[in-house]
């Protein structure tokens, strides 16, 4: 008999050593002791759904099921997809009054939105090139928009928030760009807002897109769930990405200063990448 109706099975602990080593070797999450009452809390969703009697069982679920799902359906639970628009407003700010009008003159601008989550992000990257370009659709601004989950890869690509999700948009600017549903309760951002994006599923511990150079990397809120070694290896490894002069967005709450990276300090949360920018073409060589 499963859980479904009854108390919760205890997380032994053997069975959070086994789910950590799971999620820090396939993840790099750091779910170090302590925190055996958020794993089993969030966990125990999963083994009510599925009928599970122990922990032990999910994790044997999880590790046979060689479509992936299980394993994505886990992140997705120990991890929190918060998000908002135009979240830490003075990213924004800098990027629309100093990174836009240094790169105007660009044929194209490739930016990376490194931990998509449900899309609010890459959104509010495009809409602040909008109206920094006054309104200049089409392909010369490249959003790479990837997330370890499918499923809020999937609420991105579709563009549709409900009213309540939408606040942080300033009126004007959510006239010119979504449009409302019949039931009023739904804006979508209109086509072509849609296509200056395109969303990818991504591990960041895992391989990163090759090839791929771009001038701003949006990697906010990610790593507090990694240790400073997972830390420091995807910022050299972010940096790779970012041609001369970029810049890496990390989150407010997050910090450079106690691992070893090459990037220069700009303000709270902006790094740069040393060396002049390259006039010419970025994005896949």
């Amino acid at each position: 008999m499963g859980t479904i109706g009854g108390a919760l099975p205890t997380l032994r602990a053997n069975e959070f050593e086994l789910i950590r080593l799971l999620a820090y070797e396939h993840f790099g999450l750091d779910l170090r002791s302590g925190k055996e009452g958020l794993v089993a809390a969030r966990l125990g969703r999963r083994l009510r759904e599925l009928g599970l009697r122990s922990y032990r069982e999910y994790y044997d679920h999880v590790v046979s099921d060689s479509t992936g799902a299980a394993m994505t359906a886990m992140v997705d639970c120990l991890t929190t997809n918060h998000t908002s628009f135009f979240r830490e407003a003075r990213h924004f700010d800098f990027l629309r009054d100093t990174i836009f009008p240094a790169l105007k003159t660009r044929p194209q601008i490739h930016i990376w939105s490194a931990a998509c989550s449900s899309g609010e992000e890459p959104y509010s990257i495009a809409m602040s090139w909008l109206e920094e370009s006054h309104g200049e659709f089409g392909t010369r601004l490249r959003i790479k928009a990837t997330d370890i989950s499918t499923k809020v890869l999937e609420r991105a690509r579709r563009g549709e928030y409900s009213s309540d999700r939408i606040k942080e948009i300033p009126l004007p600017i959510l006239q010119r760009y979504l449009v409302r549903d019949a039931s009023g309760d739904t804006f979508a951002f209109k086509n072509a807002v849609r296509t200056m994006i395109e969303f990818q599923y991504l591990n960041l511990i895992g391989r990163l897109p090759e090839g791929y150079r771009c001038s701003v990397i949006f990697c906010r809120n990610i790593m507090i769930y990694f240790d400073k070694r997972t830390q420091q290896d995807l910022v050299q490894r972010l940096s790779a990405h970012l041609e001369d002069g970029g810049y890496l967005f990390i989150g407010h709450a997050e910090s450079l200063n106690s691992i070893e990276h090459g990037l220069s300090y700009v303000s709270p949360a902006i790094y740069q990448k040393p060396g002049a920018r390259h006039s010419g073409q970025n994005g896949r060589l």
